[in-house]
């Protein structure tokens, strides 16, 4: 059962949250405006304590009463606070203009915006615009947006990156780049989608004390796969456990000159804890595999028929790492596709795929957005403007579970809740590391026995993501090797442990 604070909306989804919250649970707006004025004041303390001058920057609606809120108990607490407001907060209405007249009672003042504030602090708050924004940004909140860019001092979101489609994560024209957004009452979508993580920092949740199980009837859009998921996808063993519990997967690649991407993926099977795994691949990389890695069980195949005793022994197969796509590959190809156990799809055997789509709810299909235009026979461009559609598409066309690659990777299933995994570096852009997330996919899949193929897929990505992270912290993202992950992965594949 996932908790209902890993739950991402829509902004309008949020907005009838909150709604609910001061009509039907009885929370006064204004509270709920200081709730989340308290929580950036005490993120921006705990995030930032050698941060004494701050800037807040407020625009118009209840984003800046946040802000003028945050500013006050700022002032509170002693700190050099400088508000510049970019529109007339005599024009506040309701709560925003409460918040307003408390900080101007307090003793604040403000000031008019210009880009020579920003050079004398040490933490901006940003709570310009908020998630109603549907237009492009032009005049001074343009201007102090393209300032931001250009600041020294760290940028701290409140609720939304201001410029930035709290739907979609599209840019409006610039969009603020902070090192830490605090969302409230729900996480938006926009915030994981699009753009949202190059321009969101690390993102805080603030529920602002809503009980979230009241609310439970508004249908979310999406959902964070956490930590607790992949305890309850990767229990602990059984101590009298054996490895015919746990699976036996089958590889299927490495054409002529690519033995290493099928060598990947196998061992990432093996290390994500399938209890066998077999790989099928050309005769003359069989025993250079088997060589650097004795644990992986190797066959040469020279057409399908080659094939039949290995997948009578198979409980999940995978195909595509280094398949290609000539006369050998097509044969292989062809038999798997025809298989009842659970199949993982990925690289050229998507691209044969494409050439030849049916409709399966037994397979997960790994496309990155590049693949994934090939399957819905569009562009690129067009994905990744909308991923959460492109997922939807993949799944109304092919069945069984997607798992669309890339910052903030999706994996869904047509009918159920999409997962989206918030992890992930540049670093991983690399050769190799979607043969480990294949290899890694098909052997959770193997041990997994319930509730189903979208969790095991979703519990692969995660653990993917969270070993890249790892690797890139330990000595940076430019250099980072798939075959790097290998050795990262096991803390993330024994959470309970």
């Amino acid at each position: 059962m996932a908790r209902q604070s890993s739950f991402i909306y829509t902004p309008e989804q949020v907005r009838e949250i909150d709604r609910i919250a001061i009509e039907d649970l009885g929370i006064p707006g204004y509270e709920l405006m200081s709730r989340a004025g308290r929580a950036v004041f005490a993120l921006g303390r705990a995030r930032f304590p050698q941060a004494h001058r701050w800037l807040v920057l407020c625009g118009a609606g209840n984003n800046a009463g946040d802000g003028y809120v945050v500013a006050r108990l700022a002032l509170a607490a002693g700190l050099a606070v400088t508000v510049a407001a970019l529109s007339d907060p005599r024009r506040l209405q309701g709560d925003a203009a409460r918040a307003w007249r408390d900080f101007a009672g307090a003793g604040g003042e403000i000031v008019q915006f210009t880009a020579n504030l920003l050079g004398d602090a040490e933490l901006v708050i940003d709570a310009l615009l908020g998630t109603g924004l549907g237009r492009t940004l032009e005049g001074p909140y343009l201007h102090a947006v393209e300032c931001m860019h250009t600041a020294s001092a760290p940028v701290l979101a409140v609720d939304v990156p201001s410029g930035l489609c709290a739907r979609t994560g599209r840019v409006l024209g610039a969009a603020v780049r902070a090192a830490l957004t605090v969302t409230f009452i729900g996480r938006k979508q926009g915030l994981y989608l699009g753009a949202g993580p190059e321009y969101t920092g690390e993102v805080e949740f603030a529920d602002l004390g809503v009980p979230l199980e009241r609310v439970s009837h508004v249908p979310p859009a999406l959902r964070l796969f956490e930590d607790e998921d992949c305890a309850r996808v990767l229990p602990r063993r059984a101590r009298t456990a054996h490895k015919g519990d746990f699976g036996h997967v089958l590889v299927i690649g490495g054409n002529e000159g690519m033995p290493g991407a099928v060598r990947l993926a196998g061992e990432a099977a093996l290390r994500a804890g399938a209890g066998l795994v077999s790989i099928a691949t050309r005769a003359e990389h069989a025993a250079i595999i088997a060589g650097s890695r004795p644990e992986l069980m190797c066959r040469g195949v020279r057409d399908p028929a080659d094939l039949e005793p290995l997948l009578a022994r198979a409980s999940v197969v995978a195909i595509g790492p280094g398949l290609g796509q000539d006369e050998w590959a097509r044969g292989l190809f062809a038999r798997v596709i025809a298989i009842d156990q659970p199949l993982v799809m990925d690289a050229d055997a998507l691209n044969l795929l494409a050439g030849q789509p049916g409709l399966r709810p037994g397979w997960i299909l790994t496309p990155h957005p590049g693949e994934a235009a090939r399957l819905l026979r569009g562009q690129t461009s067009t994905i990744q403007s909308d991923r959460l559609q492109a997922l939807a598409d993949l799944g109304a066309r092919f069945g069984g579970v997607c798992l669309l690659k890339g910052r903030c990777t999706l994996v869904g299933q047509p009918g159920e809740l999409p997962y989206v995994i918030d992890g992930g570096n540049p670093g991983m852009a690399s050769a190799g590391m979607g043969d480990v997330l294949t290899g890694l996919v098909a052997g959770i899949t193997a041990q997994h026995r319930a509730p189903g193929l979208l969790q095991a897929a979703a519990c692969a990505a995660f653990v993917h993501a969270r070993a890249g992270d790892d690797v890139a912290r330990a000595a940076g993202e430019r250099g980072l090797l798939a075959g790097d992950l290998l050795a990262r992965l096991r803390p993330w594949l024994n959470p309970t442990a």
